[in-house]
């Protein structure tokens, strides 16, 4: 990854790990680079080793990497655990009083020794204050501005009072005068201030949160689960901001039912699960669709099965939310590659659920939801609200679920004096129970021939990225989208298929693509190939060669460039 500066944080939980690494992301954002921030945590309530990662360029930076020029070591584990992820001549910040066992640590490395808990006492702190103490000396180093440290600082303790807010600016200004002092030999301009476009910092449960609010939102219900958890804390910190409701259920079950019944009220509304929550939402799922009733779901992958690895990342959900309930009927399912994808996509979702009035998957993993990244403010100029055949006007004869060419009725709410029925039964076009043959079959086929109406008037099309030949044809989806662009740069002989609509499936389009492949590779963070799989079904293209990888770490840039060196292209 040329050109990409790479910074790793460790510590025990509680250290501020995350915090920190965010903090550091965001001193970079604000001196006109680009970031992108990886984390690592065990599936702990309390305590264990956690790690992030944040990489700082010139240019975009899309994915982590294997590899680091720069550590803050807050505990010993930070650098026994992490051995082959120093580069050679790797920097190494640590606390000179601890006594930490560098024996193993290459004799190249450059050693930052700081007095860590020492210079965060002496500003009347605990150790606690260590880690500001550590990214003050670690900006000096780097060439950064104290003063947006501080000014950061200021934003993130303001609900604190001015004790802590001045407390933790003296830490930091310990630690950056701290090593202006004593590694003036070693500093270097990676954080050097330049002249650039506004950019923010933002994460994949961010992105979901900000989209729906931008799409129009008006009630959430969503219970707590990894990796999606932030998404209702985004919401419901903004309800009141932007005049929607949100609704904290006692499970997932509820909070899909909930989301239901405000939908079939008249609101635009949505609820978010893993995939552990969206097994208990499948029974929600096929309601919404009989009754047509419009619904955003966010469903944000991690490995299973059972409670899997709470706390990393997978690509195992696919077929869950394509066949999830049983019986047939149509629910768009959509796949985001970033956060800037999840946030215009979940835009979408509201759109598409109201006009083809059934139930919108929008699919993330734990990498998109809580890796946060740098990108341009989203430009939402042109979307335009679009409720379909939705009236609050009365209606003669109305009938909910009449019969119409395209498979979609016109739909109302109940209190505007059009009578209608809406229950989990198989039903007339007043939504009386029926089980006769003639309307079971009409209503089957209204139901189904939305697909088709969908397929005519969206754009479902992939994106090719890369010269439209190539020697060899990526294919995949996801957060791997990120791994995948940086890995081709070194290869000008191949291309990748990101896939976003995975129901309904651009098949057309799809195979055209991959006919033309002289050889395609499917990359997925699942044990098999579940895309390849679609692929397969839709359009008889059989795949054979894979990276698959599911131990919940993303796949790196580095693993897909060895793979590409071994196929000789």
């Amino acid at each position: 990854m040329d050109g990409v500066f790479k910074v790793k944080i460790g510590g025990q939980a509680g250290q501020g790990i995350k915090a920190t690494g965010l903090i550091l992301a965001k001193i970079a954002t604000r001196s006109g680079k680009h970031v992108y921030t990886y984390t690592e945590f065990p599936s702990l309530i309390k305590g264990g080793h956690n790690l992030i990662q944040v990489l700082i360029s010139q240019r975009e930076v899309t994915s982590p990497s294997k590899k680091n020029d720069f550590w803050i070591a807050l505990d010993q584990n930070s650098i026994n655990l992490h051995l082959e992820e120093f580069k050679p001549r790797c920097g190494i910040l640590f606390d000179e009083e601890k006594n930490y066992d560098l024996s193993k640590i290459n004799k190249d490395a450059n050693l930052y020794p700081v007095p860590l808990v020492k210079l965060a006492k002496s500003v009347g702190g605990s150790e606690l204050l260590s880690n500001t103490v550590a990214l003050g000396a670690t900006i000096a180093i780097l060439g950064g501005d104290l003063q947006i440290f501080k000014e950061l600082l200021s934003e993130q303790f303001r609900n604190k009072g001015e004790k802590i807010v001045g407390m933790n600016q003296r830490a930091a200004e310990e630690g950056y005068n701290f090593s202006k002092e004593n590694f003036k030999d070693k500093q270097q301009n990676v954080l050097a201030k330049e002249n650039t476009s506004q950019r923010m910092v933002v994460n994949g449960n961010d992105a979901c949160a900000l989209g729906a609010i931008a799409a129009g939102v008006q009630f959430a219900a969503i219970y707590p689960m990894s990796p999606i958890s932030n998404i209702l804390a985004v919401l419901a910190a903004n309800q009141e901001k932007y005049n929607f409701i949100y609704k904290q259920p006692e499970d997932e079950i509820s909070a899909i039912n909930m989301a239901i019944g405000a939908s079939v009220a008249g609101a635009r509304s949505m609820t978010a699960t893993s995939g552990g929550g969206f097994c208990l939402m499948t029974e929600g799922y096929g309601l919404a669709a009989m009754t047509e009733t419009p619904l955003v779901i966010i469903e944000g992958m991690r490995p299973g099965p059972a409670s899997g690895l709470p706390t990393w990342s997978g690509q195992g959900d696919l077929r869950l939310t394509i066949h999830g309930h049983q019986g047939d009927f149509p629910r768009i399912v959509l796949a985001a590659g970033d956060a800037q994808e999840a946030f215009f996509l979940t835009m979408e979702a509201f759109n598409l659920a109201d006009k083809y009035q059934l139930p919108v998957v929008v699919i993330v993993d734990k990498n998109i939801c809580e890796d946060d990244r740098s990108f341009s403010i989203f430009n939402t100029s042109d979307y335009k609200l679009d409720r379909g055949k939705f009236t609050l006007e009365k209606q003669e004869n109305y009938e909910r679920y009449k019969l119409e060419a395209d498979g979609i009725s016109a739909r109302t709410i109940p209190g505007t004096g059009n009578f209608f029925i809406a229950n989990s039964y198989e039903h007339t076009t007043i939504g009386y129970d029926t089980e006769e043959i003639e309307e079971v079959n009409q209503q089957m086929k209204k139901r189904m021939t939305k697909f088709q109406t969908c397929i005519e008037n969206e754009k479902t099309d992939s994106k090719l990225f890369g010269p439209e030949k190539a020697d060899v044809t990526i294919v995949s989806w996801g957060s791997n989208k990120g791994s995948i662009l940086e890995a081709i740069k070194n290869f000008p002989n191949a291309n990748f298929l990101h896939i976003t609509w995975m129901n309904p499936f651009p098949a057309a389009q799809v195979k055209n693509i991959l006919e033309k492949a002289n050889r395609i590779i499917d990359i997925e963070c699942n044990f098999e190939g579940t895309l390849a799989s679609l692929i397969r079904e839709k359009t008889g293209i059989e795949i054979k060669d894979f990276l698959l990888k599911y131990d919940g770490r993303p796949i790196f840039p580095e693993e897909i460039i060895a793979k590409l060196e071994g196929v000789k292209i």
